[in-house]
């Protein structure tokens, strides 16, 4: 599916959608509002574009993505080791410093000066604490992420693989049992901590790593002196979420406040809501 010039993906989501997805998180007046989604779904665009015009109404606010919580390349190598093989690749459930996140989130919500992480992804690592972006308070908080507060699965629903991935380098769910153990275990305390949960949800897990693709074109483009992944090295690259992202899509539309469907181009064609 190319990118075309009047998708999120490329330009942004229409003024009147950021603009209702901004009054809703007013209106609940939320401290921490998450924003939800399989990658590709527009997630970083829409909460900057909030952001942006949280500004121009003189609002401060933050935008962050679990993204920025990843642990850092050593940590994870020793997770491989430690571990599984699995478990030094970024992404799934287990890879992110979920002390950190919280430690974050708190300082923003106290609306104390907060140093704010930041990953390299092409470099697949945390960049130094020196690098870190400072700011001095925040009216709210916009955390996404393509997995917030989904649950974990069941062990019978861990038994059989469902891609190459799991088939090949996890026969026996050494991987999975670990990340799904992560996902209950770790991550509630990070999930108590947002008020409100925007759901953004795409036609389906098959068009992700169309959409990841596109990701990954644009990053190299905003970087064209270092190397981003290949086409092939996304296509098994996505197969680390694409568990938990199904999972994602049978649960959140009923965990979610709000649910608001994509289409293959990213237009917003219905919504619902619990509260």
């Amino acid at each position: 599916m190319p990118t075309t010039s009047h998708s999120p993906a490329s330009a942004g989501y229409p003024d009147p959608f950021v603009a209702d997805i901004l009054a809703d998180a007013r209106g609940h007046d939320c401290r921490t509002y998450a924003i939800a989604g399989l990658q590709g779904t527009g997630k970083s665009t829409l909460s900057a574009q909030m952001a942006d015009m949280a500004a121009s109404l003189g609002r401060r606010v933050v935008a962050l993505s679990i993204d920025d919580f990843y642990l850092g390349h050593a940590a994870r190598q020793e997770l491989g080791h430690r571990v599984h093989p699995l478990c030094a690749t970024r992404g799934a459930p287990g890879t992110h410093d979920v002390a950190l996140a919280c430690e974050v989130l708190d300082s923003l919500r106290a609306q104390r000066p907060t140093a704010l992480p930041r990953f390299d992804k092409i470099a697949d690592d945390r960049l130094p604490e020196s690098q870190w972006p400072t700011v001095q308070r925040a009216d709210m908080v916009i955390l996404e992420g393509w997995f917030l507060k989904v649950p974990p699965q069941s062990d019978a629903e861990l038994r059989e693989p469902l891609n190459a991935l799991e088939r090949d380098e996890d026969p026996d769910g050494v991987w999975r049992s670990w990340s799904n153990e992560a996902l209950a275990r770790d991550y509630p305390p990070l999930w108590s901590r947002l008020d409100r949960l925007l759901f953004l949800q795409g036609p389906g897990f098959e068009i992700v790593p169309q959409w990841r693709w596109q990701q990954e074109q644009t990053l190299q483009a905003a970087h064209p002196d270092r190397q981003a992944m290949s086409r092939e090295q996304v296509e098994r690259f996505v197969q680390f979420f694409e568990r938990v992202s199904r999972q994602a899509m049978r649960t959140l539309p009923g965990i979610a406040d709000r649910t608001i469907r994509l289409d293959a181009q990213r237009h917003p064609i219905g919504a619902t809501s619990h509260a």
